[in-house]
């Protein structure tokens, strides 16, 4: 039986949300990428461009410039990204306010313009203690506020918010994802840093996999 394409993702180009567009690829009819500014956004659009050409999903790029003046160390430039472990005191520099907030609020009007049911988006476990719009009670709140604010009752669904990079990249394996047409680093650049959080996160969950990270660091 052929599952119904009604779901939107947000698609950063990023691992997380890489794989979660091959988890749910059978259900999605439209990727949603959207350009804010950030170090490495000319690293990631490109990569979810190719694996949304190599699935045949439609894919939007949305350019929300406003927030590009927002302050954060993911927009001010790469000397300013924090190297080290991926927790909150070493991390916090790198929010950029509510960001999920307005991507899951215009990734709902999509939604609902377009008659699909259901958007989902990548957040997960490792990031609760960093960042207040991916926990599991800001997904709970959005849902609700965007199911009362749309007609079609427009869902917020976030499959991975109770698990890990390492248990991310477990299921990307198994998916066939082609993680070397991925972008984590914040600092961006021609390669990643291989010393930021982000990288060392990454780093980190490929090797608790026992494979070896397609991509090639500067650092390691």
């Amino acid at each position: 039986m052929m599952i119904k394409k009604e779901s939107i993702i947000v698609l950063s180009g990023g691992l997380d949300s890489t794989t979660l567009l091959y988890d749910k690829q059978a259900e999605i009819g439209l990727a949603v990428t959207f350009k804010y500014g950030s170090n490495h956004e000319a690293n990631e659009i490109p990569c979810a461009a190719y694996h949304c050409q190599k699935l045949g999903i439609e894919h939007l790029i949305i350019d929300l410039d406003f927030m590009s003046r927002m302050h954060s160390s993911l927009l001010s430039g790469a000397e300013d990204i924090p190297t080290g472990t991926y927790g909150e005191d070493n991390m916090k520099s790198t929010v950029v306010p509510f960001r999920n907030g307005v991507m899951l609020s215009i990734a709902g009007a999509i939604a609902e313009d377009r008659g699909l049911k259901r958007v989902l988006i990548a957040n997960h476990f490792g990031d609760h203690a960093i960042y207040p719009d991916c926990t599991a009670a800001f997904i709970k709140g959005m849902n609700a506020a965007i199911q009362a604010g749309t007609y079609n009752a427009v869902e917020v669904a976030a499959p991975y918010t109770g698990i890990n990079k390492e248990e991310i990249v477990a299921i990307g394996t198994r998916l066939g994802v082609d993680y070397g047409h991925t972008w984590s680093c914040y600092k961006g650049g021609d390669k990643p840093c291989g010393v930021c959080a982000t990288c060392q996160e990454r780093i980190e969950a490929f090797r608790k996999n026992g494979i070896t990270d397609p991509l090639e660091y500067i650092n390691e």
